[in-house]
């Protein structure tokens, strides 16, 4: 079952994409939809084909009261480890947004911290809410759209990963890559078995 309930436009609704892969950046979405038009056929990201995630993304985009991406790079996750980086990310989308919201609904059962945002509202973490809030449903897909344009972009600046087929993740044509042509910067050197590759083979491979 997809979701096209109404959400009230003081309402934003956060997720994030790329908790799991061993490269790339963990990306926050944070979206407000108006009351109507409704946007028919949003769901948990993970629940629709790619072709169907972005022409849900270019309606998003387009009839949004306010949306705001958060981005954080695998160098920040290994410094802050990846709970906190995905609260950075989803303070960053937050932040980015050009109106503030009066509702937060998090995907999840934890809030990320609140401390030092410029505006006050009401926090709901909602577990499985990519399937029953609109507007999580909604951030689901902005933020799994973005990041997987990011690793298509990843998968042209360094050939031979594989980044635009398994995104990151540890797929087994990802790691027989990494050992093959070594650890790049967009891998997270705290992340196993990257960890372990690191500390046997120094990473040669520049930036893309």
């Amino acid at each position: 079952m997809t979701v096209a309930w109404p959400t009230a436009p003081g309402m934003a609704g956060v997720d994030e994409a790329g908790r799991g892969p061993l490269a790339g950046p963990v990306v926050a979405a944070a979206v407000i939809l108006p009351s109507e038009p409704l946007i028919l056929g949003l769901n948990d990201s993970k629940k629709l084909t790619a072709a169907r995630r972005e022409e849900l993304a270019v309606q998003i985009r387009a009839r949004a009261v306010a949306y705001g991406l958060g981005w954080v790079s695998a160098e920040e996750i290994d410094a802050l480890n990846i709970l906190k980086a995905t609260y950075l990310a989803m303070r960053r989308a937050l932040l980015a947004l050009s109106v503030y919201p009066q509702e937060v609904l998090i995907d999840g059962n934890r809030l990320p911290p609140t401390d030092g945002l410029p505006f006050t509202a009401q926090w709901r973490a909602i577990v499985k809410g990519d399937g029953k809030e609109a507007a999580i449903a909604a951030a689901s897909i902005l933020a799994k759209t973005a990041r997987d344009d990011f690793m298509l972009g990843a998968e042209a600046a360094l050939p031979g990963y594989g980044f635009g087929q398994h995104k990151g993740y540890g797929t087994a044509q990802h790691i027989a890559a990494l050992r093959e042509l070594g650890v790049t910067p967009l891998h997270r050197r705290t992340f196993e078995p990257v960890k372990s590759m690191c500390l046997s083979r120094p990473s040669s491979v520049d930036s893309p």
